[in-house]
């Protein structure tokens, strides 16, 4: 299926800027479209873009890759947003690190950046267990501060998820996803409830995120063995045909819709089929 092509991605292509970003603030992860009075944030952009199928091998991803990169370099600022909720200047340095090792994992600031994470994950799991005393105690000695606002005291996000991919020890990880899954609260910015339980409705846009949750941890080598439930979830919930429906309302205009238009079930139907799939054939081989 080529959606780089169709309207959707046109549409947020129209809006790039020159210097690679979408204007206004980079920060926003909040999953759905932006209207005429509220236009899409760089990050908004980044994340529909990659769910339409861009990567590195095209121009517009380029240019804000190497736009990102030249904030990790400080030869630039990415926009003037500021929260002071955070130690701002740590977490701009961990959402840009993230995506740029998402379109580009050879980039050496977010290779020794996803090191220090790697060190503080390795050793707040060291006994097996996540132990929060030994996970500040790491941190602190990676960043020379103790970890104060919610990203940072709570690490299971969409950021420190994707950086910590392929970098983690086999027993490190299988821990790590042990605990994502069974964690409460879920994946920050990505889905708010334990993972280890479905939704209760598969037809919903609840259920579109919670394969999006999934997906992210299917980056892991450890996914293969850990989301064998996952699986059988989506096996049960195919139709006569063979196929899936997450229903119209999974129109998110994040994850959802990849044809041009879902006036006709048919177009959402493969839509959903063909993400389901991409997502099986990464834990199943």
């Amino acid at each position: 299926m080529d959606c780089k092509s169709g309207r959707w991605a046109e549409q947020i292509l129209e809006a790039q800027h020159d210097d690679g970003t979408w204007g206004l603030m980079f920060h926003s992860m909040v999953l759905n479209q932006s209207s005429a009075k509220r236009p899409l944030t760089t990050e908004q952009s980044l994340f529909r873009l990659k769910a339409l199928g861009f990567d590195i091998n095209d121009e517009p991803i380029r240019k804000t890759v190497d736009c990102m990169k030249a904030c990790l370099r400080g030869e630039r600022k990415i926009d003037d947003y500021w929260e002071k909720t955070h130690d701002w200047t740590l977490f701009t340095k961990l959402m840009l690190s993230a995506w740029v090792k998402i379109f580009d994992p050879s980039f050496d600031l977010s290779l020794s950046f996803e090191r220090q994470w790697s060190d503080v994950i390795g050793n707040a799991f060291a006994s097996g267990v996540f132990n929060q005393d030994d996970y500040v105690k790491a941190y602190i000695s990676q960043f020379s501060k103790k970890p104060r606002g919610a990203r940072e005291i709570d690490f299971v996000d969409f950021y420190h998820i994707s950086l910590l991919q392929g970098i983690l020890t086999q027993e490190i990880e299988s821990l790590l996803l042990d605990y994502i899954i069974s964690k409460p609260d879920g994946i920050f910015y990505i889905y708010r409830k334990p993972l280890n339980k479905f939704p209760v409705t598969f037809s919903s846009k609840e259920s579109s995120h919670y394969l999006g949750a999934l997906e992210l941890l299917a980056g892991y080598e450890s996914a293969k063995d850990r989301l064998g439930f996952a699986v059988d979830w989506l096996n049960e919930n195919k139709d006569e045909n063979g196929q899936w429906d997450f229903s119209s309302k999974s129109n998110d205009s994040a994850y959802f819709p990849l044809s041009d238009s879902w006036r006709n079930a048919k177009d959402r139907k493969v839509d959903c089929t063909e993400r389901v799939n991409m997502f099986l054939r990464k834990i199943c081989l």
